[in-house]
């Protein structure tokens, strides 16, 4: 291993303070990012501007990803993004029977640096992803379908705050315990006391597989990356094969750092599959994968839960999200805020509302009293308002991630009455691009059954409008599709304090995340790293929180050496 160019003290100097300020955050909760949202924040001190990440984003098209790991037997690709262009990638196709040993190599280096060494590591590489934040912009954009403004927050600086976070996590668990020497001392009476010399190391459980999601490639797939790597385990990233380039870009910066710290850069690792390959199961029961990250369906999510026994299983999968319509006294403003969340990217978010529970009857509001028809008639409106516009549809619509979105989307408006019709808006600057309007269908809630329609999740731009008897009979079927289905975000509007607390028993007896009367800038479908909890870990669209302590702790062991003193 050549001569570290990045010293222990040097990354200390550097980012010892990003550490400190983001570990004193997730105690206070309050707002903090060390990553500008803003695209005219970069293009100094070493960062790319908008035009020059641009460039090098196209410079990546139509040419072969070089890695130098271990174990390439040929090359594969065949991304094509979402807006309709291929991007003709090639990528380095891994023989898993030589990288996973190649892997395992650096561990003992990279234990014996300490908790602190590996935070730091991981802040200089996140440091150097923020730099390139309009390259990865661009890579999230035609992978996923995000517009661009939605990409480069997200796929940038959002995602980059979840990786600190899960740093700072990691750092705070693993110093739990004293490092170093610890000394015991035990009175024995009148005879000299038992004493003993006590070390305890974090000790890493082993290679960490991360299963990347198609539609939010670094926002998804960084907590795991970075909670496994500041853990002390080596990191194997297997990217979903429709989002590949978002995921390839961090291995690479990963490995330049590592190296560049005198760690082996096998430490993160790419496996890209073969098309039709299914890589996913084959790597997820290797004996030698300890720790797995999963974003996606529910079938594999439970299929990784029941077979991977030899690892530990961290999963996001598919919900029924669900807001309860009471009551409300800015009736425009709710209608407004659940516009905007209802139409973001689609729909194609894990926190996108799909259910919205309205009593027949109709609801109170500093409008008057409106009937169920009205409210979402009016819901419609407001939706029709906002995306009534081309230029602003798409901006913030973007587009389809796959077919299959634009089937659920197609076959939904036959499951009841159509509220709002989808419709197609055309992208001037893609032609290829698959933009659709959000549909709203009309369903009663009633009776309902394992069966109903909006017992099960639609991903993507479909809302069901669902009529119930009462906000008892609301509470109830929320809390019977929390129980059942799970749910990764939880909204309500009421003006009842009695109907809010009992809002918020349902919630904290299913675990479920819950927003109360959002009207304004923050949305149900939106949380910020370092504050807000996304998913519970609690309910089965999750078996874990990010981010929290259980979601890092887990990832390693303390390992005690007592010695006589």
């Amino acid at each position: 291993m050549a001569a570290a160019q990045l010293t222990t003290d040097a990354l200390a100097e550097k980012h010892r303070s990003t550490l400190d300020q983001a570990l004193d955050t997730i105690r206070t909760r309050a707002y903090w990012s060390p990553h500008p949202e803003h695209p005219k924040a970069y293009g100094e001190n070493g960062s790319l501007d908008a035009a020059a990440g641009l460039d090098a984003y196209k410079a990546l098209l139509d040419t072969r990803f070089e890695l130098d790991q271990p174990g390439t037997d040929g090359w594969t690709g065949g991304e094509i993004s979402p807006y309709g262009p291929a991007l003709g990638v090639e990528y380095p196709h891994a023989d898993i029977d030589v990288l996973l040993p190649a892997m395992r190599a650096g561990m003992g280096a990279w234990r014996e640096a300490g908790p602190e060494a590996r935070a730091l590591v991981c802040i200089e590489i996140l440091a150097r992803i923020s730099a390139r934040t309009h390259e990865f912009a661009h890579a999230v954009m035609h992978t996923s379908g995000q517009a661009f403004m939605m990409a480069f927050q997200a796929g940038g600086p959002h995602a980059q705050d979840r990786g600190l976070e899960a740093v700072a996590y990691a750092y705070a668990e693993q110093t739990r315990t004293p490092g170093g020497a610890a000394q015991w001392s035990k009175p024995q009476g009148k005879r000299d006391p038992l004493e003993l010399t006590k070390e305890f190391t974090p000790v890493a459980r082993g290679i960490a597989l991360m299963i990347g999601c198609n539609t939010f490639p670094t926002w998804n797939g960084y907590p795991g990356l970075f909670a496994s790597l500041a853990t002390g385990n080596p990191v194997l990233v297997k990217p979903h094969p429709r989002a590949v380039l978002p995921l390839a870009l961090t291995v690479r910066v990963a490995r330049e750092v590592l190296a560049e710290a005198g760690f082996d850069p096998n430490l993160v690792a790419l496996a890209v599959e073969r098309p039709g390959e299914g890589i996913a199961k084959t790597l997820a029961v290797r004996p030698e994968i300890r720790i797995i990250d999963y974003t996606g369906s529910t079938a594999f999510g439970d299929w990784l839960e029941a077979n991977a026994r030899q690892a530990q299983v961290y999963t996001e999968k598919a919900g029924v999200n669900t807001v309860v319509v009471d009551s409300t006294d800015d009736y425009k403003g709710m209608l407004s805020n659940l516009a905007f969340s209802l139409s973001l990217y689609s729909g194609q978010m894990c926190t996108t509302p799909q259910n919205l529970l309205i009593p027949r009857d109709g609801i109170t509001t500093d409008a008057g009293t409106k009937s169920y028809d009205e409210v979402v008639a009016d819901l419609a409106a407001a939706m029709g308002g906002l995306l009534g516009d081309d230029a602003r549809a798409n901006a913030l619509l973007g587009a389809l991630v796959n077919p299959d979105v634009k089937a659920r989307l197609e076959a939904a408006a036959g499951l009841g009455e159509v509220a709002l019709a989808s419709r197609e808006v055309a992208n001037p600057d893609f032609p290829g691009a698959v933009v659709r309007t959000p549909v709203i269908v009309k369903l009663d809630g009633s009776k309902p059954d394992a069966d109903a329609a909006y017992f099960s999740e639609c991903f993507g731009p479909v809302s069901f409008a669902v009529s119930v008897d009462s906000t008892a009979d609301a509470l109830e079927l929320l809390r019977r599709t929390v129980r059942e289905k799970g749910a990764m975000t939880v909204g309500a509007y009421t003006t009842s304090a009695d109907t809010e607390r009992a809002v918020e028993e349902v919630c904290l007896e299913e675990s479920a995340q819950l927003s109360l009367n959002l009207t304004g800038g923050v949305y149900v479908n939106q949380t910020a790293a370092f504050s807000d909890f996304h998913g519970s870990g609690g309910n089965p669209a999750a078996n874990a929180a990010l981010c929290d302590a259980a979601f890092v702790a887990n990832r390693f062991r303390v390992v005690e050496v007592r010695r006589q003193a």
